[in-house]
This record gives C-alpha cells, sequence and structure tokens, in this order.
C-alpha cells in the first residue's frame, strides 16, 4: 500500500513507496512530466517500482500544476519534499546524506531547478532551509533545460508570463560549483523537448567541474519513460526500447558509485 503525505501549504502530495528493507537506505523524490500542465502516471509508479527494486526508497511528488502561471509553486513543493524525505524519524529510514531528485521533462525542469537554486537567497531567503532541502544528486530524463531556441515554449509559459522570469530559468545559465552530480540521459531523436537541452546543461555541469554523466540514445521518440513493455503507448510512438530501457541499470550503477564518493 502507497503511503501518501500531503503539504500543508499547497495542494501537493508524496507518495512512498519503501524498499523493502528496515537497513537505513538512499532515497529518490520523482518529478513526473507533463508541460507543468498535468503529471505523467507512466512517469510516476513504474519509475519508483524500478528505483524501490533496486535498493533506494522512492518517492512521487505531485506538485502543483494548476492554475498558471505557476511561478515559485512547484519549486517549492519540490523543497518541501525533499525536506520531509530528509528529516523523517520515522519508516522509511532514509540516509540523509543519500537523497536524489529524479525528473523527466517538466519534471526533469523542476529537479534542476533545485539542484541550482537550492541556495538561491531570492528564491529561499531563509537560509536555513539550504542544507535541508538540497538534493545530493540529480537525474533528469529528456529535461527541459534551456528558455532559449531549443525551448520546450508550453512550459515555460506555464511557470512565468514575463520574458525576463522565463530566462531566469533557463538553467544552463545557473549552473555553479553547488551543482550536485548530475546523471542525464536523452534520444537524439526528441521532437518534442530537443536533445540540446541536456547537451546545454552538461556543457555547463563540466564548465563548473560537476561529476556528470549523460547517455544519448539515437532513436526514440520523447517521454519514454523506462521504455519497458509495462510503459508503452503505442499510440504515441511510444515502444519498449531494450537499448533506451538500459538507461534505468546505468542509472542506478551511477547512483551507487556517486554516493559511494560522498
Amino acid at each position: 500500500m502507497v503511503q501518501t503525505l500531503c503539504c500543508p501549504d499547497s495542494s501537493a502530495r508524496l507518495d512512498c513507496y519503501p524498499a523493502s528493507s528496515e537497513r537505513i537506505l538512499p532515497a529518490v523524490v520523482i518529478c513526473p512530466g507533463g508541460g507543468y500542465s498535468w503529471l505523467s502516471p507512466r512517469e510516476s509508479g513504474p519509475v519508483a517500482e524500478m528505483f524501490r527494486q533496486n535498493g533506494f526508497h522512492a518517492f512521487v511528488l505531485r506538485y502543483t500544476v494548476e492554475n498558471p502561471p505557476l511561478g515559485f509553486r512547484p519549486l517549492r513543493d519540490l523543497s518541501w519534499a525533499v525536506k520531509e524525505v530528509r528529516e523523517s524519524s520515522g519508516e522509511p529510514y532514509v540516509d540523509p546524506h543519500r537523497i536524489a531528485v529524479c525528473g523527466f521533462s517538466a519534471g526533469g525542469h523542476l529537479a534542476a531547478s533545485l539542484g541550482v537554486f537550492w541556495n538561491n537567497k531570492d528564491i529561499f531567503p531563509d537560509a536555513s532551509l539550504w542544507e535541508r532541502h538540497r538534493p545530493n544528486a540529480l537525474i533528469l530524463g529528456y529535461p527541459v533545460i534551456s528558455s532559449g531556441p531549443f525551448a520546450h515554449r508550453e512550459s515555460f509559459e506555464r511557470l512565468f508570463q514575463a520574458k525576463e522570469k522565463q530566462s531566469l530559468f533557463s538553467l544552463e545559465k545557473q549552473v555553479s560549483d553547488n551543482v550536485p552530480p548530475t546523471f542525464l540521459w536523452h534520444t537524439v531523436q526528441d521532437g518534442d523537448v530537443p536533445v540540446q537541452n541536456s547537451m546545454l546543461f552538461f556543457n555547463a555541469l563540466v564548465e563548473h567541474h560537476i561529476p556528470c554523466e549523460l547517455h544519448l540514445f539515437p532513436k526514440g521518440v520523447h517521454g519514454l519513460s523506462l521504455a519497458t513493455p509495462e510503459v508503452e503507448e503505442p499510440e504515441k510512438g511510444r515502444f519498449a526500447d531494450p537499448h533506451v530501457a538500459s538507461w534505468s541499470s546505468l542509472c542506478v550503477e551511477w547512483m551507487h558509485q556517486t554516493f559511494i564518493q560522498l
């Protein structure tokens, strides 16, 4: 049975998929995609189950997508979620030093936003919050990143009407030495969120010497999720692809290596 926590300050909720272990384990907070207008079920429960079966406590964040422009509301929802997971004193027992945030498409933009803005005093003026909500790693699947020529324009318009705010959330411009280690994957054929989004963010990470790993798969449409039979969506051209599906095992291996070094 999935346990649920509700945010006291918004409509957000956090669904918990605990690993079957009484040991203290690392955790993953998952942000489904949906263009900041809805939340994809294919990038929610199935992804949580994958991480759970690989020894991580998994949490799916149902962040705010109603009543745009959304502004900082989704980011504050994710801040709340990471803090709740880190500071929980009961089951499941989470290692507070090993919490990753995983996001797909617009959810990838949300995850990366916390990764770059966790210590931004203009967005989070209470500095006592910074270490409480700071991700220890980012996992970004075909993420929305840039508001420039390769933008998924609808996602940015759902967040902000003002162009200067959209530019602020063009995340390749916001990378600093404080961004956590990052794993990215994308398909080159993605026609909705161009692969350049991941490449721009990766290049910025490299410039700042952030540990990072990028996997580009030559074929596949946007929104493949796990790319396994259980998440196929034939009417949208989303079919199981064992090669693309390898991203999850690569990611789990990367997480174990990354968390050992923390």
